[in-house]
């Protein structure tokens, strides 16, 4: 799909997850190097199907999928629950990380709600 024919919240949500995948797995490269409480195995895990599904949600829109929906939503939902995980530790990567993570749940809730 050619970036010229798609709406202003398709590419908005496809760069909020491209940002997202990446910030994740950055993140989690970063908590490996700390540590500790930033090693929690759930909270790993959710920084990993994090990155994961934003890739797969970006798929999805760029090759415009009919399942959009679904994914954008599902990718809605983890980005919200690492966001969460994200939050509770006190320090700026995580809180970076936490805010794209909801930012990139709110895009994918638009674009969820717009191909029902």
């Amino acid at each position: 799909m050619a970036e010229e024919t798609m709406s202003p919240e398709l590419v908005q949500c496809i760069e909020d997850c491209t940002v997202c995948h990446r910030t994740c797995l950055d993140v989690i490269n970063y908590c490996l190097e700390m540590g500790e409480e930033h090693v929690a195995p759930e909270h790993m895990k959710l920084l990993k199907d994090c990155a994961e599904i934003c890739q797969t949600a970006l798929n999805f829109m760029l090759s415009d999928s009919e399942f959009i929906a679904e994914i954008c939503q599902a990718c809605a939902d983890v980005a919200e629950a690492c966001a969460e995980s994200c939050a509770e530790y006190d320090d700026e990567h995580m809180m970076a990380c936490a805010n794209i993570c909801r930012k990139t749940a709110e895009s994918c809730r638009q674009m969820a709600k717009a191909h029902v």
